[in-house]
C-alpha cells in the first residue's frame, strides 16, 4: 500500500473485507467498493453496480483463448480480449 494506483475505487472481493484495509484505503484516497462478509455484524455499504464487472469477466473466460492465454505475445493477448469484448458488447 506504499503507492497504490492513481484510481477513484477499489474493487476487492469479500476476502478483502477487514476494517484496517478500508481504513488504509480511505487514508490513501482510494474509495472501497468491497462488500461486506456473512459474518459480518454491521452491514457495509458498497456500490452495486460492481456484478456487472464481475459477470464482465466470467463470460470473458468463457472464451476458450482467453481463458487458458494461448497467446505467448502481450499485444496479441490485448487484441484477442478486445475482440471477445466487442463481440460480447454486441450480444
Amino acid at each position: 500500500m506504499d503507492s497504490p494506483p492513481s484510481a477513484d475505487w477499489l474493487l476487492g472481493d469479500r476476502g478483502y473485507d477487514a476494517d484496517w484495509f478500508r481504513e488504509a484505503l480511505t487514508d490513501k484516497g482510494l474509495k472501497p467498493c468491497i462488500p461486506g462478509r456473512k459474518s459480518r455484524d454491521k452491514p457495509v455499504r458498497y456500490d452495486k453496480r460492481r456484478n456487472r464487472i464481475e459477470i464482465m469477466f466470467g463470460r470473458l473466460k468463457d472464451w476458450r483463448r482467453v481463458a487458458t492465454r494461448y497467446d505467448g505475445c502481450p499485444k496479441v493477448f490485448l487484441s484477442a480480449i478486445a475482440l471477445a469484448a466487442t463481440v460480447l458488447f454486441w450480444l
